[in-house]
């Protein structure tokens, strides 16, 4: 893996790391297409790199994030399940699900289909859910589970929460800003106790490597953050759903030929 490589694939973790298309089936994809080999470092740079679009969350959300201490519990209670469920599932998910083309390839064509499903059956919904503060703990919770999906490769964390929100009436700017915070306490676990499972194998040049991917992560994530927040005032997902199958069958295409 080299400095191109870390250029393309942070800027495609920065585009798709908060849309519902899953970043991590985009990465696998990708890698595949420039011919890089699925190793274990590149399995951890792919999770890493997720820190950087993370940073850029950080950055916009710093008011919700820092100065209210109610949606910040709330977060951590969504975050617990989710915890609790990837931790347990960890090595079962790096060794067997991550890299795994067949697996990304499904889970983007179901996914797909079924938020165009949900958007239809929802489409004359009344929302009674518009802000954050208005979420409770039980539903806090429920999202928790339900993002936990969204370690499977190709499934979308993003995708997965966005999803439950809605089905449980909470309006789509709402549930987005709360996937966009959820994401934060999430991926610090995630590519903390990746990095700390697999540190030792990892070279001073590889963390060139790793660095310069963080870094175009963050800077891509930022026009990605604001772009997602005005479509949602205006739009509803299922062209998303739509984009998520026909990548489905481009790449299962690939995969049979």
């Amino acid at each position: 893996m080299n400095i191109i490589h870390a250029i393309v694939l942070g800027a495609v973790e920065g585009i798709t790391e908060f849309l519902p298309i899953s970043s991590t089936g985009h990465l696998i994809f990708v890698s595949r297409l420039l011919n890089i080999a699925q190793t274990d470092f590149v399995k951890t740079f792919e999770i890493s790199i997720q820190l950087g679009a993370i940073l850029a969350v950080v950055l916009l959300y710093w008011k919700n994030l820092f100065l209210n201490r109610e949606i910040i519990k709330k977060v951590l209670a969504a975050f617990i399940p989710t915890g609790i469920i990837g931790f347990a599932l960890y090595k079962f998910i790096k060794v067997f699900l991550i890299g795994n083309l067949w697996v990304v390839a499904g889970s983007l064509f179901v996914i797909g289909l079924v938020l165009v499903i949900v958007e239809l059956y929802i489409r004359k919904k009344e929302f009674k859910i518009k802000e954050l503060k208005d979420i409770s703990y039980k539903q806090a919770v429920e999202i928790g589970i339900i993002q936990s999906l969204g370690m499977i490769p190709g499934v979308s964390r993003s995708g997965a929460t966005i999803m439950g929100g809605l089905l449980m009436g909470i309006d789509r700017k709402t549930i987005v800003d709360f996937s966009f915070l959820l994401a934060i306490p999430t991926m610090l676990a995630a590519t903390g106790y990746d990095l700390l499972k697999n540190f030792h194998s990892i070279s001073g040049s590889d963390l060139g490597v790793l660095g310069i991917g963080f870094i175009v992560s963050f800077l891509v994530a930022i026009p990605a953050v604001i772009f997602l927040i005005k479509f949602v005032k205006k739009y509803n997902f299922i062209g998303f759903g739509i984009y998520r199958i026909v990548v489905a069958l481009v790449f299962l295409g690939i995969l049979f030929s």
